[in-house]
């Protein structure tokens, strides 16, 4: 039983590396980027929580029901909304409105005239997988997540000890059930 479960341990661990790797190092090697959805805004599409993958893409190529990762004037944090509308902008520049799929109306900082000359644009999802990350990016569970095998190895090694050392007193022991060395002296 005990090989069983070693083995099925050893597959799960194998298995979650092998999910963590093409989650999240993969992804960067074809160039995309990864973003984890933080609100509901756009729920229906991508939920909250899931962990998108953008392409960086040329903004001349960007048209009306992509879903963009952006800056919107004001904000501090980025934000991922589908444009609804693409307008010519006051310095000649395409200006993008865009809406959350979840939200009733377009967004209040419309139109927006975006700076780069690339933008993210939405590729696929993984749902779920941002909270995982937003976890990991926790130091006390980071820490958790070295100390709790390091701790059940230790754990293992001294069982291992002392199973070992056991074995040896059973072994020398005589008749009278007097441990003895192994001179055989009491």
């Amino acid at each position: 039983m005990k090989p069983l479960v070693s083995k099925l341990a050893t597959a799960l661990c194998a298995a979650v590396l092998v999910f963590v790797v093409a989650a999240v190092v993969l992804p960067g090697l074809f160039g995309l980027q990864r973003y984890v959805i933080t609100g509901g805004s756009m729920t229906g599409t991508i939920p909250k929580g899931a962990v998108i993958y953008s392409k960086i893409t040329p903004v001349g190529q960007l048209k009306v029901g992509d879903i963009i990762t952006f800056h919107p004037p004001g904000y501090g944090e980025v934000v991922t909304h589908r444009i609804i509308a693409i307008e010519p902008g006051p310095d000649g520049r395409s200006a993008y409105r865009t809406k959350g799929d979840f939200n009733q109306v377009a967004d209040p900082w419309n139109p927006v005239t975006l700076n780069e000359p690339q933008q993210a644009r939405y590729v696929f999802q993984v749902p779920l997988l941002g909270y995982a990350l937003v976890l990991l990016g926790m130091r006390v569970v980071r820490i958790a997540l070295i100390a709790l095998p390091a701790v059940l190895i230790a754990l293992s090694l001294l069982w291992s000890l002392w199973r070992e050392a056991g074995d040896q007193v059973v072994l020398h022991l005589e008749d009278d059930g007097v441990p003895h060395d192994a001179g055989g002296r009491a």
